[in-house]
């Protein structure tokens, strides 16, 4: 992977997006009940913006800072998993050993079922022991004194499914996590942390006792009851601490964020000085349960925003339909809430606490990442073919260009002739070319890659039309292409370009546009115009301004597919033409998700 050269943090046009930054934080804080709120962008490990409003303190001028400090709640949860991998990378624990075996107060829990497996230290940590979800409970247990929580295991727990079958979110089971990792170290969790991660990275400000904390740095916790801030009692550190219990900063978060940014790309260079190591940091990175599958639409019209969210170790990842992976996690708690998320694709993340009951810092998170995602796609890392694969493209091209027998042979693995002959491949060519002319790399459009191993690129033809290529190479040691599919995208009729462009400009013009169309074009019967105006409304309130694209599909006479560009995402515009009758008989629009440019 590679990354462009991005814009300085003082770039104008970068300062402008974190200026927008600022205003969407103003704008969300005002619409809260919450005492006060601090934020920090990060980029590449390094925090670049930082900023408060409101009160540590009700009743005091106390604004926060990126060093004052905050309760982080379920937050901690990404710090006890982390303990656990250093433990298991040492050797003490294997994470698929059964907890009974280090936690001996749960070797008298009895299963939900016969048939159940013994729960381990990798179910409890992507919360899929069965346990049922513990929210707010779970929040109320933080101070449980510890003799009281080995009494709770013993007198048995309750299941809502089998273990190793579901996820569902669990704060007992990361609390069970933190007596494992007292018994094994032989020191007291707290303590554990302290010196395997924080003091290693520099985070001296982060700590799970109250009374370490300098009292005019620390952040009280609120809740809005009866048009007044009461304050809520701060939990004592206990048994459940491992779930929710630290108090940092946003300067002490920037370092376990950019702990975890650094894992991306792996890569040959010496590990540098974290404590867990890279492999061990992506892995806490990776999807390892499906978690939920969540569908937002601003109204019934909309088209909607798709995330899949899966669970990792202590961690949670959402993949964006715009943006790809983002990894974090949230934190709710009487009187505090918060949150960290970063995209490793761009080296920009968000860290979030406030100061009021469950604050919802994960809808405001998300929209600053999101904002300046988009600022910076260009500086977004990209999967770039590898050496072989684009000596693969540049054979290809000559094949396309004049085939030739002994280069094919060299280029394709043996699956490719059975696959489909190539004489019927090198007959297709000739088709192409007599169609399209002479083929050149397309200047508008830019390589995309999946893998290092694949890659797939346009041409344009001197008498009109596209053709797109794309090839996949083997796992050999000296890899061959083993996948070769060529595509033609002949011009489209006129008819179907000027409706392609007559629906793009209604979008752009909005409103009464988007009701009058199609205007004096004459639409077939099958078509539902309805339908059709609340997609276009959505496109516009959902994409912003839309770009038509070149066509990507068709046969040159009927039908003809073209990529629509938002601001926001792209769609996906396929129509229907009718010769016979003179008119559009099929509409779809559809939202898509590019592959990223290799920006070759």
């Amino acid at each position: 992977m590679t990354v462009a050269a991005r814009p300085s943090a003082l770039d104008p046009a970068f300062q402008a997006e974190l200026e927008r930054v600022d205003e969407i934080a103003d704008r969300t804080f005002a619409g809260w009940h919450v005492p006060g709120l601090t934020y920090g962008i990060v980029r590449d490990g390094e925090l670049i913006h930082s900023r408060g409003v409101g009160t540590l303190r009700v009743g005091e001028d106390a604004t926060p800072t990126p060093s004052s400090i905050f309760r982080i709640a379920s937050m901690t949860k990404s710090f006890t998993a982390a303990t656990i991998l250093l433990l298991r990378d040492e050797g003490r624990l294997r994470l698929d050993d059964e907890i009974g075996t280090h936690v001996p107060e749960l070797n008298a829990v009895r299963l939900p079922t016969a048939d159940s497996p013994p729960i381990t230290i990798r179910h409890l940590l992507t919360m899929t022991a069965g346990f049922p979800t513990d929210d707010p409970w779970g929040d109320r247990q933080q101070g449980l004194d510890l003799a009281a929580f080995s009494e709770l295991l013993r007198g048995g727990l309750s299941f809502a499914w089998a273990p190793g079958t579901r996820f569902e979110y669990s704060n007992l089971g990361y609390g069970i996590l933190g007596r494992l990792i007292t018994n094994l170290a032989g020191q007291e969790y707290r303590e554990v942390v302290r010196e395997r991660l924080l003091r290693p990275l520099g985070m001296t400000s982060s700590g799970y006792l109250e009374d370490e904390v300098e009292p005019a740095r620390l952040a009280r916790g609120y809740v809005w009851r009866d048009g007044r801030f009461l304050e809520e009692p701060m939990d004592g550190y206990g048994a459940l601490a491992s779930m929710g219990g630290i108090f940092t900063t946003v300067e002490d978060l920037t370092r376990w964020v950019a702990g975890f940014q650094d894992a991306w790309p792996p890569r040959d260079e010496p590990e540098g000085g974290h404590p867990l190591s890279r492999a061990s940091r992506r892995e806490m990175q990776q999807p390892m349960v499906p978690a939920d599958l969540r569908l937002t639409a601003a109204s019934t019209d909309a088209i909607p925003d798709v995330e899949n969210l899966h669970y990792g170790f202590g961690l949670f990842q959402v993949d964006d339909v715009r943006f790809g992976r983002v990894i974090g996690h949230a934190g709710g708690y009487p009187g505090f809430g918060s949150h960290m998320r970063w995209h490793p694709a761009s080296g920009l993340g968000v860290i979030v606490l406030a100061n009021g009951r469950y604050t919802p810092t994960t809808l405001l998170a998300k929209e600053l990442l999101g904002v300046l995602i988009q600022a910076d796609l260009t500086s977004v890392r990209r999967t770039r073919p590898n050496a072989e694969t684009q000596a693969a493209r540049s054979a290809v091209d000559r094949l396309i260009v004049a085939w030739d027998d002994k280069l094919a042979a060299e280029l394709f693995a043996m699956n490719v002739e059975l696959d489909e002959p190539l004489s019927s491949r090198k007959a297709f060519l000739e088709r192409i070319r007599e169609r399209h002319g002479r083929l050149v790399p397309d200047p508008d459009t830019a390589g995309q890659s999946l893998t290092g191993f694949h890659q797939v690129w346009w041409l344009k033809g001197d008498r009109g039309g596209r053709v797109r290529v794309e090839i996949l190479l083997t796992p050999e040691a000296s890899p061959r292409v083993q996948t070769f599919a060529i595509t033609s995208v002949p011009e489209p009729p006129h008819a179907l370009r000027h409706a392609a462009e007559e629906i793009v400009a209604a979008i752009g013009q909005g409103g009464p546009a988007i009701l009058e169309w199609p205007g004096d074009r004459t639409i077939g019967p099958d078509v539902d115009l309805t339908a059709i105006r609340r997609q276009l409304r959505a496109a516009e309130a959902r994409y912003g301004p839309i770009e038509l694209g070149p066509p990507i599909d068709g046969d040159g006479e009927r039908k003809a597919a073209y990529r629509l560009h938002g601001a926001r995402g792209h769609l996906e515009l396929a129509l229907t033409f009718d010769p016979d009758a003179g008119c559009i008989a099929a509409i779809s629009l559809v939202p898509t998700k590019l592959l990223p440019p290799d920006l070759d």
